[in-house]
């Protein structure tokens, strides 16, 4: 068996690499391995949009040299399903960065730091009362389980399932030019379900373009996604050899965070934004919760949960009740055109979507009076 580790990390992502940075910030002697079962820099199935709140955190964390990569985007273009737009400069520009090379800069920055990278995937996971074995040789004090969606650490941990509306799923490709090279560009679709296809400017010209369905039920086929981006974003096609699609976890998913040696991160958790698909911020905030509570040994989980209720409890109470009322065209409408009329409406909506903001009664009562008027 290999020697006993304080932490062990399984998954290198944004949520993988944040724990071993904060960890090893607060305790530069801890010894810190990071495993995953790709060799980076890898491709990762995302829209490359990483927000200015992401950005700021890996700042805080050490690593600021995020902020030179990819592409800066200043403005944010929304279609509503009624035809109703907003197009506004957002207070800090978000990046589009391709996570080949966003991931690769975190693990390197984690790797500077003193942490082990070693190329492992990780199939099973014993707890016992001082330490957790995986594979019957790899012995930390603690485990944080950062690796994905389909992650094995949370699937040992014997999770309650996710509702098929807690899970969406999404298809992204690289078009050869973007929709506009200087916005987010975001299509809503029509239906019963909230759904949205993108437009992310790269740098170079290209762009990072898919289509998201925010609930499983109201999926198709891959045919039928890319018809529906097809739709939305007439003249994006898509490269064929480029397109792939994934499942993301929404946070909206029962929470499961058991006390002890074991703690999920990320998509692990189930931390998607159900308004955006939004991950990369969550996966990073929840990264370095974790790697301060994995220094705890066997009190790790408690805290952990403390922590993420503390940090995300309001923030996902208002996703999850928007959740509810955005998939309703009009609701959406009206958030669109009162994002339009009042800065204060616009910034509350980024806030929610690409960080951990909450809904004031201000923007609510202005969505209401739009909400009112549409369809008159």
């Amino acid at each position: 068996m290999d020697d006993l580790v304080d932490i062990a990390v399984v998954g290198a992502g944004p949520a993988g690499a944040a724990t071993a940075l904060r960890a090893l910030q607060l305790r530069p002697d801890a010894s810190v391995l990071l495993l995953d079962a790709a060799a980076f820099p890898r491709d990762k199935t995302c829209g490359d949009g990483v927000s200015a709140h992401a950005i700021e955190l890996l700042g805080a964390l050490g690593v600021p040299s995020v902020a030179g990569l990819g592409r800066a985007v200043p403005r944010l273009l929304l279609h509503s399903p009624g035809g109703h737009v907003v197009d506004r400069t957002c207070a800090r520009p978000n990046r589009v960065i391709p996570r080949a090379v966003f991931d690769a800069e975190l693990v390197s920055a984690a790797v500077v730091r003193g942490a082990q990278l070693r190329r492992h995937r990780v199939r099973s996971a014993e707890i016992l009362p001082d330490r957790v074995v995986l594979d019957g040789r790899i012995a930390a004090r603690v485990v944080v389980g950062a690796d994905g969606a389909n992650s094995t650490v949370r699937r040992l941990l014997d999770p309650p399932p996710a509702p098929p509306s807690a899970v969406a799923v999404a298809i992204r490709g690289y078009a050869p030019s973007p929709k506009d090279p200087d916005a987010l560009v975001i299509e809503f679709a029509h239906g019963r379900h909230l759904a949205y296809a993108w437009s992310f400017p790269l740098a170079g010209g290209g762009a990072n373009v898919g289509y998201g369905v925010f609930d499983r039920r109201g999926t198709g086929t891959r045919a039928d996604l890319l018809a529906a981006l097809r739709e939305l974003l007439p003249g994006q096609e898509p490269e064929p050899e480029t397109i792939r699609a994934h499942h993301l976890p929404l946070s909206t998913a029962p929470r499961h965070q058991p006390d002890g040696r074991v703690l999920l991160a990320g998509d692990a958790a189930s931390l998607v934004n159900p308004l955006t698909g939004e991950g990369i911020f969550d996966a990073v905030a929840s990264g370095a919760l974790a790697g301060r509570a994995a220094l705890l040994g066997s009190a790790a989980g408690a805290a952990h949960r403390g922590a993420m209720r503390r940090t995300f409890g309001r923030h996902h109470a208002h996703t999850g009740l928007l959740a509810r009322l955005v998939p309703q065209g009009r609701f959406l409408d009206a958030a669109v055109t009162a994002a339009a009329r009042h800065q204060s409406v616009f910034d509350t909506a980024v806030e929610l979507g690409l960080g951990r903001g909450t809904a004031s009664l201000g923007a609510l009562a202005r969505i209401a009076a739009s909400y009112a008027t549409i369809g008159r």
